[in-house]
């Protein structure tokens, strides 16, 4: 791990609002737990009037100290994947000042309060940190005032390690946390307490392996495919395959009497519809399945094609004028590119599933989310519950990336479990998940860029062309009109114009990974590339000349941007002297508080065949790794993931169907195919830590296809990669 070695920055600090606040709790038999309660808005109304309490809810991000000194850190984030059930509870552990080896994490329960927090955007650490560490903080200061009362010393003459209270005037007196607690839980809680100084963490940083790994290795249940209750059913929900279309009716009779099937009914209310069957296995269901024949209302949805959808965007663009003109009056040379991208799948390893029991006035609920709440709300909708009747137990999730921020497979598993006096698990095979999913949006991207006579960029257009129900949705962020990505928020000196236009589209689209960036940094890095073949000069150069103009209206810093590309750049040897069919490629990009700048080193066989052989990633997330082993691990996932997504993805749509089926025709990226080598570079400076779950991602593909140009001189305008005939002689 590469650190620039910055200033340290002052500890962040947490202050608990009106609605919060830290309690410690005796617990029988001994012991105690402390947390941070929240109080309803509602509470705190009533809160106003003298005289009057506010209702308690329970706690979230616990720290349970048992009597006989065993320690449990309960972690407030769905893990997806991401690292996050063991890097945030190390948080608490530094603080905390105990050995982590001898704690046992759990994940937080969600209770009737829907305090427990979800995962999703890379806000996890930048949320968590300074709250977690006053808590752990918290904890370690009344047992150090526990033992201070005991011996009858300061506070201040006591120091921790491994557990345990040491007084620093005399060795021999020692007290374990487990010894303490019993007086520790009478204390007040301390209004702020000290933190440690970063200097002196131990476990922070540290590679520290996934608290889940040994269950997941010896397939203990903890997905929510591994789910199993008595008397459980298996259900499965056949939709309409055309979007906006709807089920009417099928061959209900001649389904429902297949061997293991239960029962068979059409559901229509509210956003669900499709014909359920519901059997003693999954495999029952699944197999009775094949021998549905739905009735379909398609609507409006069945003339939608990507052929349809692409003349349009084209259509658009050509029409596209510059609504200032003059603002390319100035440049010497002027380019022009018109780059693509197609929906694609978030295709998680678990397919969607969710079981539901319910018992009339109340429920129970497991699933696989990023989002706790939203289950939990959509839930309740579908039974006629309130939130407070809805009993949510969040598994662990075979994959997320934004897919299980929404809950609609929840929705679908109540919908067909209130029929029902036993639990019912509903599973989406992946056809469902491929058929039904909330898609990364498509989109057009038409630009146009001019340099001065010194290689400068002197004017640019972007016109983007997004799909959407809203016809006047536009591409927005998709194609880096936004103020985040570069070159939006140029000084007004520098010409800039970012206009929009929409296809109309029933193609349902969400959350994907680096929203918006994952397809954004593709489209400007790539023209900038561009660009900068055009000037004649150094790339690297060429970027961080951009670099040093300040942005008008962005929320990032250039200075953290340029750190990234010249560590890139340095670690990877840039400017190297490579044969013809190998080539460096450079981007950087920053998304969700994070600063990423890839260099892929490509080779290129004159039958087009392309082997990703390097990948160096320098990578800005502020002063703290918490997990170094779960950050390499985020960083080369999406590296990976952005190779995947990148090089071989893309949809097909007809009829207004998604045309694909599984991956045998929706191909994903082969072990033998991903990079031969990842390098991952972090740089320590001085700001509050960050996620790393999706700034990694953005500036891979762009990377490759500007390495591919250098090694072949053909340019990618549309993914994925294999579209394009990469053959050179």
């Amino acid at each position: 791990m590469n650190q620039n070695l910055s200033p340290a920055p002052a500890a962040p600090e947490f202050s608990v609002d009106r609605r919060s606040f830290l309690r410690l709790t005796a617990l029988a038999g001994g012991g105690f737990m402390l947390g941070f309660y929240f109080k309803s808005a509602g509470s705190l109304l009533a809160a106003d009037a003298p005289g009057a309490a506010a209702a308690e809810f329970a706690p979230s991000s616990w720290i349970r100290i048992a009597a006989n000194g065993a320690v449990t850190l309960y972690s407030s984030r769905p893990e997806i994947g991401q690292g996050i059930k063991t890097s945030l509870p190390m948080v608490l552990a530094e603080e905390l000042d105990v050995d982590w080896k001898s704690v046992t994490v759990v994940s937080e329960p969600l209770d009737s309060s829907g305090t427990l927090d979800g995962a999703g955007g890379s806000t996890s650490v930048p949320t968590s940190y300074a709250k977690l560490r006053q808590l752990g903080a918290t904890a370690r200061a009344v047992l150090v005032e526990a033992a201070a009362q005991t011996w009858g010393v300061p506070a201040a003459s006591c120091t921790t390690m491994n557990g345990a209270v040491f007084d620093a005037t005399d060795n021999k007196k020692m007290l374990t946390y487990g010894e303490l607690v019993a007086k520790a839980a009478t204390l007040p809680v301390p209004a702020k307490a000290p933190l440690k100084d970063p200097k002196d963490f131990k476990l922070l940083g540290t590679r520290v392996p996934n608290v889940d790994n040994a269950a997941i290795a010896t397939g203990q249940r903890l997905f929510g495919l591994d789910v199993k209750q008595p008397g459980m059913l298996y259900a499965v929900l056949e939709k309409c395959p055309v979007f906006g279309g709807s089920v009417t009716g099928a061959n209900l009779d001649e389904v429902k009497a297949l061997p293991g099937v239960k029962d068979v009914f059409l559901v229509n209310e509210r956003a669900v519809n499709g014909v359920a069957i519901v059997a003693t296995s999954t495999w029952a269901a699944f197999s009775a399945r094949k021998q549905l024949k739905l009735q379909l209302n398609e609507g409006a949805g069945a003339d939608h094609s990507w052929a349809s959808f692409s003349d349009q965007a084209r259509a658009l663009g050509a029409k596209a004028v510059d609504a200032d003109g003059e603002i390319f009056n100035g440049a010497a040379k002027v380019l022009e590119g018109a780059y693509s991208f197609p929906y694609i799948s978030h295709t998680n390893l678990e397919p969607q599933n969710c079981t539901v029991h319910f018992k009339g006035d109340h429920a129970e609920v497991w699933a696989p989310t990023q989002s706790p709440q939203a289950v939990r709300s959509a839930a309740a909708s579908a039974l006629g519950l309130n939130g407070n009747q809805i009993t949510l137990h969040v598994t662990r999730s075979g994959g997320g990336f934004g897919r299980r921020l929404s809950a609609d497979y929840a929705s679908d598993a109540a919908a067909i479990a209130k029929h029902f006096d036993v639990p019912v698990k509903l599973t989406w095979s992946r056809e469902d998940d491929l058929h039904h999913d909330l898609y990364r949006p498509a989109g057009f991207n038409f630009l146009k860029g001019g340099i001065d006579a010194a290689g400068k960029i002197v004017a640019w257009r972007n016109f983007t062309v997004g799909f959407s129900a809203n016809a006047g949705g536009g591409g927005g962020r998709r194609g880096g009109g936004g103020g985040g990505e570069f070159p939006g928020g140029f000084v007004p000196a520098t010409g800039y114009q970012a206009r929009s236009g929409a296809v109309t589209s029933l193609v349902p689209t969400g959350a994907w990974r680096a929203p918006g960036d994952c397809t954004a940094a593709w489209v400007v890095q790539s023209f900038i590339d561009e660009l900068a073949h055009a000037s004649g000069r150094d790339l690297v150069e060429f970027k961080l000349d951009l670099l040093a103009t300040k942005l008008g209206n962005s929320n990032w810093n250039n200075e953290r941007m340029i750190g990234c590309v010249k560590l890139a750049a340095e670690k990877a040897g840039w400017g190297k002297k490579l044969p013809r069919g190998q080539g460096m490629g450079i981007a950087f990009h920053f998304c969700h508080q994070g600063y990423a700048a890839h260099v892929a080193e490509v080779t290129v066989s004159p039958a087009g065949d392309l082997k990703v052989n390097r990948v160096v990633a320098a990578i800005d997330v502020g002063s703290q790794i918490l997990n170094l082993s779960s950050a390499e691990n985020q960083v080369e996932g999406a590296i990976t993931d952005g190779l995947s997504a990148g090089g071989y993805q893309s949809l097909n749509l007809e009829k207004g169907r998604i045309v694909e089926n599984n991956l045998a025709d929706y191909p994903m990226l082969r072990i033998a195919d991903a990079p031969e080598k990842i390098e991952v570079h972090f740089l320590k400076t001085a700001y509050d830590p960050t996620g790393l779950g999706e700034p990694a991602f953005p500036p891979l593909a762009p990377a490759v296809c500007n390495a591919i140009f250098a090694a072949t001189g053909k340019r990618i305008r549309a993914l994925p990669f294999s579209a394009t005939d990469l053959k050179w002689s």
